[in-house]
């Protein structure tokens, strides 16, 4: 290497110490020096979309740490690497003209709705990802494909075990084709409601509008939780049908499963080679190290410190579910907050008590989840999973599908059709709303606690 690329070198070195891991990789991981001179730093991005983002959002950082480095102030300009980013060229055309067209999300439960890009969880983006080993090469094709629709892996198949982050990067993929591709129609849906809609539409005599849905009004399409598929014969005819249509049409598609295709039992054999023509990646479980990433990224976005040895503590007992996992935080800086104690490892080790103390652990299903807060608030099961909205019986069940979130491995849809066939989105406000009522009162605090208390220890 010439001095300037060693200097640039530092630089990178510089750069990854002071951004998240799923930021490195997402944008800067890309980034090759053409040329270092007395005035100027000239940087390559493969593509327009990493040049826009360089240039809106980490222009000045690069260029503190080029001066920094170097010992004298420079000049930072981005330029796209010839030859680079010619598979960029549409989707970039389709973000600089004509109005921007909704992006179905999420939300999208009805034949024929269009609901917009809001409708993805905004938490779950590639910059807060943390990219470890036991993840980044589905993080890294995650990311192609959000990209690249449709042009680098088709079909993306993701598997692995539940709350370990599939459905975080299909909300990823989501938010990044409606914030960069705008013109580009995203649906996400789970398995169980694609089933769901497919009977429903048989019944209304509705399949027409089903099939455009899916087929001709969708332009990338990311469906959680494909095992669930196993059995459901008309299901699987279906999405055979529905799955050739987008592939045939150049349309991105991304399943996730809680294992590989050929781990599928009743799957048919043409289903199963479809899901395997593409690219087939797993998420393992995370590292003690990634554990402690995850946790140190979570406490900077709750904006509270957390020493070391708590979050080693945490880490070392919460090993199988990122979910609980976040859990687990959320309760011992809410604790802290709210008795202004300093966060210590004793305090943690006291609210932790229940996570782990030995024994086997219970078995935690739907039931048990909505008798023990049928229980805790005195409602009954039917008027908390009702229509009723009462302030108190509302606040019960929101302290109800929070429990459901950390306890459990339901998605938000999921919870929801627990819940009364509510909209997933009324669960997410639900978990934000409780999270956030844990750090300032220490009413909820208790309740959500003594009630994950007595569930997990069967009172």
């Amino acid at each position: 290497m010439n001095q300037s690329e060693i200097l640039w070198k530092t630089c990178e070195e510089a750069l990854r110490g002071q951004v998240a891991e799923g930021v490195w990789l997402s944008t800067f991981a890309g980034i090759s020096l053409i040329e270092l001179n007395s005035e100027e730093a000239v940087l390559g991005a493969p593509n327009k979309l990493i040049r826009d983002r360089v240039e809106r959002q980490w222009q000045s950082l690069i260029e503190d740490t080029v001066a920094t480095v170097i010992g004298y102030p420079v000049k930072v300009s981005v330029e796209v690497v010839a030859g680079d980013d010619l598979l960029f060229e549409a989707d970039q055309a389709e973000t600089e003209t004509g109005t921007p067209e909704p992006v179905q999300g999420a939300g999208a439960v009805g034949v024929g709705t269009a609901p917009t890009a809001g409708f993805f969880d905004s938490r779950y983006t590639f910059d807060t990802w943390v990219a470890a080993d036991s993840n980044r090469f589905a993080f890294v094709a995650a990311q192609s494909v959000a990209e690249n629709p449709a042009r680098s892996y088709n079909p993306l198949f993701i598997y692995g075990d539940a709350g370990l982050g599939k459905t975080h990067l299909l909300h990823a993929i989501g938010n990044y084709v409606g914030e960069n591709l705008t013109r580009r129609k995203v649906l996400y849906v789970t398995t169980e409601t694609y089933m769901n809609e497919f009977v429903s539409a048989i019944r209304s005599n509705g399949t027409d509008k089903f099939k455009r849905r899916y087929r001709d009004e969708c332009d990338v399409l990311l469906i959680d939780d494909v095992q669930f598929m196993e059995g459901k014969e008309s299901t699987q005819e279906e999405f055979f049908h529905t799955f050739n249509s987008l592939y045939g049409a150049s349309k991105q598609i991304v399943l996730t499963s809680d294992r590989p295709p050929s781990a599928i039992p009743t799957l048919s054999d043409r289903l199963r080679s479809r899901f395997l023509s593409g690219l087939t990646v797993d998420i393992q479980h995370p590292t003690l190290e990634t554990r402690i990433a995850i946790l140190q990224m979570k406490a900077e976005h709750l904006n509270m410190p957390v020493p070391d040895e708590v979050l080693d503590f945490i880490a070392s007992n919460v090993t199988e579910n990122i979910r609980e996992l976040e859990g687990a935080l959320i309760r011992v800086t809410a604790f802290a907050s709210l008795n202004r104690e300093e966060l210590t490892l004793s305090v943690a080790e006291r609210v932790l008590s229940d996570i782990v103390g030995g024994g086997q652990p219970r078995v935690i299903t739907p039931d048990v989840i909505l008798r023990a807060t049928s229980d805790a608030f005195g409602f009954s099961v039917e008027d908390i999973i009702g229509p009723k909205r009462q302030r108190p019986l509302v606040a019960a069940r929101q302290v109800g599908m929070y429990v459901f979130r950390e306890l459990t491995e339901y998605s938000f849809p999921a919870i929801a059709k627990v819940f009364g066939d509510r909209d997933h989105t009324t669960v997410m406000y639900a978990v934000d709303k409780i999270t956030q009522l844990m750090k300032e009162r220490h009413e909820t605090y208790n309740q959500v606690t003594n009630l994950i208390v007595a569930i997990r220890n069967g009172g």
